[in-house]
């Protein structure tokens, strides 16, 4: 049955292959009339998400907020359909790094660095972009998937562009395993934790957030300097990328210090444009006890 679904996702992947953009987004359009109007998809779970999120805006902005989020969630899923065909001068033209040179002097020592982001914008089409425009090595991190043909289908395409994907079950091995490699570890880590009792408790869009610790901890352990990648959309299907340097010398941290720091400029960077965040997502089922 696995495979059939495989056979079944290619052919998917090809009725988009030589897909325009403008057909592309027409069918995003369908699809968010679709969701938002007629599946109503997770709109108790978004609206009170927004609602706690910004106490002090109106229903009027709530609503625009929330349009806006399902607008760009239907987008992001249509693009991340497209992300397996798209040709190298597609990448660079619709994703562009606008300083990579900030990580040359790390490369030219042979020292690795992180790269830190959230659900923020198109992150999928950056690990396209990464093998591309960095000279270090790009590793990325994911929850692998039953289907293990399609499953290594996204591998082999993300190896393509240069980018190296491991299970996040395998995070400490790999850093271990790439340890001689200089290379840039991009990692979204503003997902909720399984592990409470691991988590780090900061304020977070008017909620007390648990958040992964992982980041931190690889961090710390191997001094490895962390770099804020600022995602930003330009417009429909563009977007530019800034990087950051947000902790230089993570030894000199004390606990929970990186992930404070994280959290705050992400919050920053959502109150900015918060129609491009995953509000869909449960982010604030877990409570301090």
């Amino acid at each position: 049955m696995n495979r059939i679904y495989y056979y079944l996702f290619l052919y998917f992947l090809l009725l988009f292959k030589n897909t325009s953009f403008w057909f592309l987004y027409m069918v995003s359009d369908m699809f968010y009339f679709f969701l938002f109007y007629i599946m109503r998809y997770r709109r108790k779970v978004v609206f009170t998400n927004l609602k706690e999120s910004f106490p002090d805006k109106s229903e009027e902005e709530i609503f625009r907020i929330a349009k806006g989020f399902y607008r760009h969630l239907c987008d992001i899923s249509v693009e991340g359909v497209k992300a397996f065909s798209l040709r190298e001068k597609d990448i660079l033209k619709r994703y562009r790094m606008l300083n990579p040179e900030i990580l040359e002097p790390y490369y030219n020592k042979k020292e690795s660095v992180i790269a830190i982001l959230g659900h923020y914008n198109n992150w999928e089409w950056g690990s396209l972009a990464a093998g591309i425009v960095f000279k270090h090595k790009p590793v990325g991190f994911y929850k692998p998937l039953s289907n293990l043909y399609i499953d290594d289908y996204i591998q082999q395409t993300r190896a393509k562009k240069g980018m190296l994907l491991e299970s996040v079950s395998r995070t400490t091995q790999t850093f271990k395993r790439c340890k001689k490699i200089p290379s840039i570890y991009i990692m979204v880590a503003d997902q909720s934790p399984m592990n409470l009792k691991l988590a780090y408790w900061v304020p977070f869009l008017n909620h007390d957030t648990p958040v992964l610790h992982g980041t931190e901890k690889h961090a710390v352990m191997n001094n490895y300097p962390l770099f804020f990648a600022d995602v930003q959309k330009v417009k429909r299907g563009y977007y530019t990328v800034k990087m950051e340097l947000l902790i230089g010398d993570p030894s000199t941290t004390e606990p929970g210090e990186i992930t404070l720091k994280f959290m705050q400029r992400l919050e920053k960077q959502i109150k900015a444009k918060p129609e491009n965040w995953l509000w869909s997502h449960r982010r604030w089922k877990h409570r301090r006890t």
